[in-house]
C-alpha cells in the first residue's frame, strides 16, 4: 500500500510525466477499440461509423476531462492572470469558438446524422464522421448526374453551419428526381414524338415503378410536402437561340439514374431520326 502511495504522490508532483501517461494509456486503449470495431471487413456500415466516432469523442472528452482534473489548480491561477487578455484570445480563438458553437447547433437542430448525404455549400457527400470541431464526408458528384462516390474526401469546420445552410439529401440514397434535357438544333415540329417517347419512357421504368410510388409517398408524408410525383415528366422549350429543349424528369433508383438516361436519350434520337431523316 505504502508503494502505491508513493507511485501516486511521485505522479502527482511530476503532472506532465503523469500527463504523457493518461494520453498514452487512452490512446493505447482507443486504438484497440476501434481496431475491434472496423474488424477485417473492407467497407464501415453505418452502425461501425457511428461507433467509431462515439469512440473518438468519447477518448477525446476522458483525455480532456482528466487532464483538466490534473492540472486545475495551475489553469485556475492561468485563468486569473488571463483577464486582461480575455479579449484579445476570444478574438484569436473566434474561428474554434465558431466551431464549437456550430457543433451544438448541428447536435441541437438534429440537421443530419452519420451515414447522411449532406449539401453544404458547394460540397456534396455522405457523412462518415464529425465531432466538436469538423465534419467529415465522402464526396459525391451530384452536380454531373452521376450520384457516385468520387473518392475525394472533404473537412468541414463546423462554423460553416452558420454560413451555408446545411440541406439534408438523404431521401436521394435510394431515389432521386433525375432531371436532364435532350437539346435539338433543328426547329421542328416535336411534339409528334412524345407519346412515344412516353411509352418508352415507361417501358424502361416499369421495373421499379411501384416501389418508386410508395417510396414517393413516404417522402411526401415525412416532409409534408406535395412533390411533383413519381411519372415520368417530359415538356419541351426553346432556348434563346432559337433551339429546342425537351426536358425529361424521373422519379428512379439513384445508382440507375445515369444508365436510364442514356437509354431514354439513344431512344429519342432513334425516333427522331426516323422522322426527321437527313437528306
Amino acid at each position: 500500500m505504502e508503494k502505491v502511495q508513493v507511485v501516486i504522490d511521485f505522479l502527482l508532483t511530476h503532472k506532465l510525466a503523469f500527463s504523457a501517461l493518461i494520453v498514452l494509456l487512452i490512446s493505447i486503449i482507443r486504438r484497440i477499440t476501434l481496431a475491434k470495431i472496423r474488424g477485417d471487413v473492407a467497407f464501415l456500415s453505418e452502425d461501425q461509423r457511428n461507433w467509431i466516432s462515439r469512440t473518438k469523442n468519447g477518448a477525446f472528452t476522458v483525455t480532456v476531462l482528466s487532464l483538466f482534473i490534473l492540472w486545475q489548480s495551475e489553469i485556475n491561477e492561468f485563468a486569473l492572470s488571463l483577464t486582461a487578455i480575455a479579449v484579445a484570445v476570444v478574438v484569436a480563438s473566434k474561428e474554434i469558438i465558431l466551431c464549437f458553437t456550430g457543433s451544438i447547433q448541428r447536435a441541437s437542430s438534429r440537421s443530419f446524422r452519420i451515414g447522411d448525404w449532406i449539401e453544404v455549400g458547394k460540397l456534396c457527400g455522405e457523412v462518415i464522421e464529425h465531432n466538436m470541431m469538423a465534419t467529415v464526408i465522402q464526396e459525391i458528384d451530384l452536380y454531373h448526374g452521376q450520384y457516385h462516390f468520387t473518392g475525394k474526401t472533404a473537412t468541414l469546420p463546423n462554423s460553416m453551419f452558420f454560413t451555408y445552410p446545411v440541406k439534408n439529401l438523404n431521401f436521394m440514397k435510394r431515389y432521386v428526381y433525375h432531371d436532364f434535357s435532350i437539346v435539338v438544333r433543328d426547329f421542328v415540329n416535336l411534339y409528334p414524338l412524345l407519346p412515344e417517347l412516353h411509352v418508352k419512357v415507361e417501358e424502361h421504368c416499369q421495373s421499379f415503378i411501384d416501389v418508386a410510388r410508395r417510396y414517393n409517398s413516404v417522402i411526401e408524408k415525412h416532409a409534408g410536402v406535395d412533390l411533383p410525383g413519381s411519372e415520368p415528366h417530359i415538356h419541351i422549350n426553346s432556348t434563346s437561340t432559337g433551339e429546342q429543349t425537351v426536358h425529361i424528369m424521373l422519379f428512379c433508383p439513384t445508382e440507375q439514374a445515369n444508365h436510364l438516361e442514356q437509354l431514354i436519350r439513344k431512344d429519342f434520337m432513334e425516333m427522331y431520326e426516323i422522322r426527321y431523316p437527313v437528306h
